[in-house]
């Protein structure tokens, strides 16, 4: 057995340098980083003592392969670029930032989760969140439904009646009552009171959707308040009486505006002068009409025409001729709907020397007869059965008026 050797000398002791250890993010940073940084278009910086992680965009490096094969893509990076950059400049940083992950991540992310994280990280204030909630319904309109249904539960957004107001409205207008109506229930869970603002939304809402019970209701409850109902709450339950087909109710509260020296659009006037038009209840209209007048509305050669077309219906061909004549009078032209009109009541009330004079007349004034008439006097002239040449001439006269309109 040979001798033994000696045993290794120990290495010479180095001083193990001690670096100093980096500061730890904070949860919330860590939470993005561990979801998002697998990501490759788009790049999460966590820095040392930043809350909120930065989010900043890169463009496809395609030497490389990409864990997101259709997604990621030049295109799709660009559309991200330009959508990030067309956030306003006074904008704060914090409400960039959500709005950053929103429009990267929004498609995958939890909205409500992501804004929960958000408020948590950076203590958002209202004015922000309402810069947020404004470019979310530019951007897209069930995004903002969702965040304004968070915002609404927080209480840094420190939300008041007339948020719910707005996004009650809001809801209407997109048609989705349901929502609206949920978002009603939730304001007057949470103490807030309904004032005149959200009542006439209401009333309006339930206007549009032709449920004229509650349209009814949320009237009556506006009544009850000291402010008496404003032009849009009027004007809103006419409407809902006209829908209804109920005209006599409507001009009843039409009757009840004058009164308080409220009048309502000209819109209004319109939708009721036409449903007492196609009713034929020529005393209707000419009520109708009256009103528009005295409510200071200039009354048109549409408006106008809804009144002849309401005597024509009414089979008084007389009155028809004196709204013609009254139009003149005050310096409108009949257009072709009211030619058209007259000659089709003469034809049914069959007076065709009144006819051939109200055609003369309006030929001596200058008035061109348009296609319309012309083709309902052919019609008239061949059910007489003395169309003729006459008939040929006014074949004639639509082919040449066809081509000029072409």
């Amino acid at each position: 057995m040979g001798p033994s050797r000696p045993p290794l000398a120990a290495p010479p002791f180095r001083r193990q340098l001690r670096r100093r250890p980096l500061s730890r993010p904070s949860a919330a940073s860590s939470l993005f980083a561990d979801k998002f940084a697998s990501k490759f278009v788009v790049k999460i910086i966590v820095r040392p003592r930043e809350r909120f992680p930065a989010i900043r965009l890169s463009r496809i490096d395609h030497r490389r392969p990409s864990i997101w094969d259709g997604w990621a893509s030049m295109d799709r990076t660009a559309s991200l670029e330009h959508a990030i950059s067309q956030l306003p400049s006074a904008m704060t940083n914090r409400s960039k930032a959500v709005m950053r992950r929103i429009i990267c991540f929004s498609h995958e992310e939890n909205l409500f989760n992501l804004l929960a994280l958000w408020v948590k990280a950076m203590h958002p204030k209202r004015c922000e969140w309402l810069s947020v909630l404004k470019e979310l319904k530019r951007m897209e309109i069930s995004l903002f439904f969702e965040a304004m249904e968070f915002a609404l539960t927080e209480e840094s957004f420190e939300a008041n009646v007339r948020d719910y107001t707005k996004l009650i409205d809001t809801y209407a207008k997109h048609r989705r009552l349901e929502d609206a109506q949920t978002a009603f229930q939730s304001m007057k869970t949470r103490g807030f009171p309904c004032d005149q603002v959200t009542l006439t939304v209401l009333v309006n809402m339930y206007s549009r959707a032709g449920d004229l019970r509650r349209a009814q209701e949320a009237f009556q409850d506006l009544k009850l308040l000291r402010s008496p109902p404003d032009k849009r709450a009027y004007g809103s339950m006419v409407m809902a009486y006209v829908r209804a087909g109920n005209l006599n109710l409507a001009e009843s509260l039409l009757k009840e505006m004058e009164a308080e020296e409220v009048f309502a659009g000209s819109e209004v006037y319109k939708a009721m002068l036409r449903a007492f038009s196609m009713d034929g209840d020529a005393g209707g209209a000419q009520r109708v009409f009256d009103a528009i007048q005295f409510a200071g509305i200039v009354p048109d050669c549409k408006l106008c025409a809804l009144l002849v077309n309401a005597y024509c219906v009414a089979g008084n061909s007389d009155g028809a001729r004196s709204t013609v004549e009254n139009m003149r009078a005050a310096g409108l032209e009949p257009n072709a709907k009211c030619v058209a009109l007259m000659l089709g009541a003469y034809r049914r009330e069959n007076k065709l020397e009144k006819a051939l004079s109200f055609l003369m007349e309006l030929e001596r004034d200058g008035v061109a007869i348009e296609a319309e008439a012309a083709e309902v006097l052919a019609q008239w002239l061949r059910q007489l059965g003395v169309a003729g040449e006459l008939d040929a001439g006014l074949s004639e006269f639509l082919a040449v008026k066809g081509g000029t309109e072409s």
